[in-house]
């Protein structure tokens, strides 16, 4: 288990805050993703890990515990944690073999037995018969997937991921997140791994954590972040379009003159819900729902492959619903638009009518 505890860190003459009294435990064996958006203080805390930079002392003296061991006075290659960042910096002058290799020779490994295990790794990544190639020699990423198995074959406690798919493009990034996903799973490594990518941090991650300026936001799994947002900055981070006001008593939410909507969850006063546009159903003619359906009109159309986006107006909203590519909708249609109860959720100092209760 990685323990980070009271994190901070100022860079230049005039402490600019990079990260500011982050706390956070991953657990042993599993994918947990940072995500954010540049400059928001992710790599720092890969590097922070990693030994390459030291956690301020002020306000708090940060830690960093992994297997309740202190890693704060330990050099970066004695903390038991690899770095693999977007660039594959691979020695150009060494094969693709001794590259693999170079780790266990570093570590005194002897050859015959290191060059054994950098020729099973390089097939673990599928890239047997690699082995004699020079890293000019190969696309990038075959040398992401050779920066990897150098990554791997030390058998780290701790594999910290920053951004190494960035530079990919979109068929190899999913080859790439497939193979890191198997790796993971056979070895067990205990993965960090840093990210802009909603998309990538969802497929990837067993948990999440979003950061803005260098502090952590809300922790969860993607389901739970996607779904039940802490923050309006959360939700729209993470793909959210839909908010709107409301007077809320329990599970009632008064939206404007004779407009009501039907939560599933209890809330109590002014509240601010949110709900993702692929969880509103849109529908040519009225459904057989009771409650939570409004009358529209499409006003925009957008095909993308694998659905269509609506923008619809409402008497009261403006709302942006994501169907399947086989519903079709002309602009200016009448539709109906149905609001599931389980999928609004309110966000950022909206209270519950349970959480009011002392």
């Amino acid at each position: 288990m990685m323990v980070l505890q009271h994190l901070s860190k100022r860079f230049g003459k005039q402490g600019i805050p990079a990260l500011q009294d982050l706390s956070l435990t991953v657990t042993t064996g599993e994918i947990f993703a940072l995500l954010g958006p540049s400059g928001c203080g992710k790599s720092t805390t890969l590097n922070l890990i990693a030994g390459l930079l030291q956690p301020d002392p002020l306000p708090y003296p940060g830690e960093i515990w992994l297997d309740g061991i202190l890693l704060n006075p330990w050099p970066p290659e004695r903390r038991g944690v690899t770095l693999l960042s977007q660039h594959s910096r691979l020695f150009p002058h060494l094969s693709v073999g001794e590259n693999v290799a170079f780790g266990l020779k570093m570590r005194h490994v002897p050859r015959a037995e290191r060059e054994a295990q950098a020729l099973r790794m390089l097939e673990r990544v599928q890239l047997a018969g690699f082995a004699q190639r020079r890293p000019a020699q190969l696309s990038g990423g075959q040398a992401q997937r050779v920066a990897l198995a150098r990554a791997l074959v030390i058998r780290p406690k701790v594999l910290l991921l920053d951004e190494p798919l960035s530079a990919l493009d979109a068929n190899l990034r999913q080859e790439m997140q497939e193979l890191i996903v198997q790796l993971q799973a056979e070895t067990g490594v205990t993965t960090l791994w840093v990210t802009h990518d909603q998309m990538e941090a969802t497929v990837m991650a067993h948990r999440m954590g979003v950061m803005f300026a260098g502090q952590l936001q809300q922790v969860g799994s993607p389901t739970e972040l996607y779904q039940r947002p802490a923050s309006e900055a959360v939700a729209r981070f993470l793909g959210g379009v839909n908010f709107f006001a409301a007077q809320a008593d329990q599970h009632q939410l008064q939206l404007g003159e004779g407009i009501r909507l039907y939560s599933a969850v209890p809330y109590q006063g002014k509240v601010r819900l949110t709900i993702r546009p692929e969880q509103i159903q849109v529908f040519a003619a009225p459904p057989p729902f009771a409650n939570n359906v409004y009358r529209g009109k499409v006003i925009s159309e957008r095909f993308t492959g694998s659905q269509r986006q609506l923008r619809v107006n409402t008497a009261w909203v403006q709302l942006q619903a994501w169907v399947p590519p086989h519903q079709q909708f002309q602009l200016g249609q009448e539709v109906w638009v149905y609001l599931p109860p389980e999928a609004l959720w309110g966000v950022e100092g909206s209270r519950s009518a349970a959480a009011m209760v002392v």
